[in-house]
């Protein structure tokens, strides 16, 4: 009756999409600490591992860089707000300009996972009078390495409309110029707001977690981001 993933073989085998990162479980209380897990033990396993999802996704990427990446899960609880976090810090690490954009509007975590204020963000740029600079706060990481980081400000009671607007087309744009890398957290695929977002980004990573995720909530996310014409780029 147990219809969860347990091993990286069922992931290809039931998905079709290649496995590009597999990382160890996090402490709950690692995860939450304020402080990003590859920052705090930069020699650890795990951080080796969020290294190797970084040089895959780079060679995913060779025809066509991977400027916008979207994480997304197919349930909610999977994953996704610390691989997005350790991925961005992993990549700054890397020597490339990286923005962080919580995109869940529904359930946000970013502000939470990096101890930042949440009073404006993502939300905000759709109202008159704020930009882009107004939003966004620095996460620094070391003396010579930082993140830009656009939290998700106030939750609206539309954010599946936000998110599909001409105005946020014109964001991502601003986002990509801006950075050499847009990691976006966002909901789980199981609310519209992901497949509209997928259909804007350049790769689509999804977030399994294993005894957990079902494969059929999996697969049935996988369907709806090849219909929205989304480029899945592999699970983690």
């Amino acid at each position: 009756l147990d219809d969860t993933f347990k091993v990286p073989e069922d992931v290809e085998r039931i998905l079709g999409i290649p496995l590009i990162g597999y990382v160890a479980e996090i402490e709950e209380k690692a995860a939450n600490g304020g402080s990003v897990y590859v920052v705090k033990q930069p020699r650890s396993p795990v951080s080796e591992a969020f290294r190797s999802l970084r040089s895959n996704l780079e060679f995913a990427s060779v025809d066509k860089p991977l400027k916008i990446i979207l994480v997304t899960s197919a349930e909610a609880g999977d994953g996704k707000t610390t691989i997005s976090a350790n991925l961005a810090a992993i990549i700054a690490q890397s020597g490339k300009k990286v923005m962080l954009v919580d995109c869940d509007l529904r359930r946000p975590r970013i502000h939470r996972f990096l101890r930042l204020q949440n009073r404006v963000g993502m939300t905000d740029l759709f109202r008159e009078g704020y930009d882009v600079d107004s939003v966004t706060q620095q996460w620094v990481i070391s003396s010579l390495v930082s993140i830009s980081v656009i939290t998700s400000g106030s939750l609206p009671p539309n954010p599946a409309e936000l998110l599909g607007s001409q105005k946020m087309n014109h964001l991502l744009q601003e986002f990509s110029e801006r950075a050499d890398v847009v990691v976006i957290d966002s909901p789980p695929s199981m609310v519209s707001d992901a497949q509209v977002l997928a259909a804007k980004s350049d790769g689509v990573l999804m977030v399994l977690q294993p005894g957990k995720t079902h494969m059929g909530a999996a697969y049935a996310a996988r369907e709806q981001f090849t219909r929205a014409g989304a480029h899945i780029v592999g699970t983690v």
